[in-house]
């Protein structure tokens, strides 16, 4: 860091989600799968999802949140320095979905860049943000989480079908008095792990052609069980490293946002913690996995029901393909 220049804090000051309008519910899946509502809840805690529309991409779902957070906020887009967008499912390869979203937003200070770490994308944008303002290369940040997870589902694998769903959810990041707002971060992969959650084709190691779309390598591939057994112990691993750099304790949080991947998970995550059920957001069975946008959601939710106010402590955690893991602790 340049001699002189002081590290600076870095807050949350506006929140702002979308989802799109179509419900898909376990009912609507059993007739298109083998599946049944008992299974879905039974196993992920997943009543229901919103799909885009086919008119929607990333990038009109980023749009609404951003617009929303923006105005929360109370700043204008040409005050924005910088725009990360965290996705899977981006509009296209090139360009990255954060210019198309600088460019519909009128950001036009604002540089921008694509963050891929799958449902702990998010995380990582914080993470990223932080540093960024930390280091006085920005003062204004917006974060997007957004993924459009049904254009990469295979609608005949019940496996990963019932499990996601889209939306968007956006924060707007900006300086702030050191020792306030985000008060510590962690970021882990184990890219070993990687084919636990993967999408095969697409890529340049595997470009799509037509014998590589009759096999369906477009789609998730996941083994779910492989998954359940690191991500307990990754995500509550990734709390508490937060908490050292920060020099609190598990009973300072007042408010735990998981990544929503499976009820499960976060059940054996709120109780390795010794957290109290009201203290731990869960939207799972209303929205289902939304990958890199469920925290920001959660968040958005959360303060939206009038729940969480000024100086409360609130643990965001996650883990998702990569394998990647990584926990942000703010004060809001």
């Amino acid at each position: 860091m340049t001699r002189g220049i002081q590290p600076k804090g870095a807050r949350i000051t506006g929140i702002g989600h979308y989802l799109p309008e179509r419900v898909l519910t376990n009912f609507d899946l059993e007739k298109m799968v083998d599946t049944s509502d008992e299974w879905i809840v039974t196993r992920s805690g997943i009543r229901e999802r919103r799909i885009a529309d086919e008119s929607e991409a990333a990038s009109d779902l980023a749009l609404n949140a951003a617009r929303r957070a923006i105005e929360d906020a109370g700043v204008a887009a040409d005050e924005l320095d910088l725009i990360i967008v965290s996705t899977v499912t981006p509009d296209m390869s090139l360009p990255a979905t954060a210019c198309l979203l600088q460019s519909r937003l009128g950001a036009k200070r604002a540089a921008g860049f694509d963050l891929s770490a799958a449902c702990s994308g998010f995380v990582y944008g914080l993470t990223t943000g932080h540093a960024l303002i930390a280091a006085g290369r920005a003062k204004k940040i917006l974060i997007v989480g957004v993924e459009v997870l049904s254009r990469i589902l295979d609608y005949e694998d019940r496996a990963t079908c019932v499990l996601f769903g889209d939306g968007a959810g956006a924060v707007v990041l900006e300086e702030g008095p050191e020792g306030e707002g985000i008060l510590g971060t962690f970021m882990q992969c184990d890219g070993s792990l990687g084919e636990l959650l993967y999408v095969p084709g697409g890529g340049s190691r595997m470009p799509l052609d037509a014998q590589r779309i009759a096999e369906r390598q477009q789609y998730v591939k996941m083994r779910g069980d492989g998954l359940f057994k690191y991500a307990v112990r990754a995500m509550v691993d990734a709390a508490r490293s937060t908490l050292d750099e920060a020099g609190l304790q598990l009973s300072d949080i007042d408010y735990l946002i998981p990544h929503q991947a499976n009820i499960r998970i976060i059940e054996g995550v709120r109780k390795r913690l010794k957290l109290a059920k009201e203290q731990v957001v869960v939207n799972i069975d209303r929205i289902g996995n939304t990958s890199s946008a469920s925290i920001p959601i959660a968040l958005s939710e959360l303060r939206d029901g009038g729940t969480l106010h000024k100086g409360d402590l609130v643990m965001m955690v996650a883990f998702g393909g990569g394998l990647t893991w990584g926990a942000v602790l703010a004060r809001y």
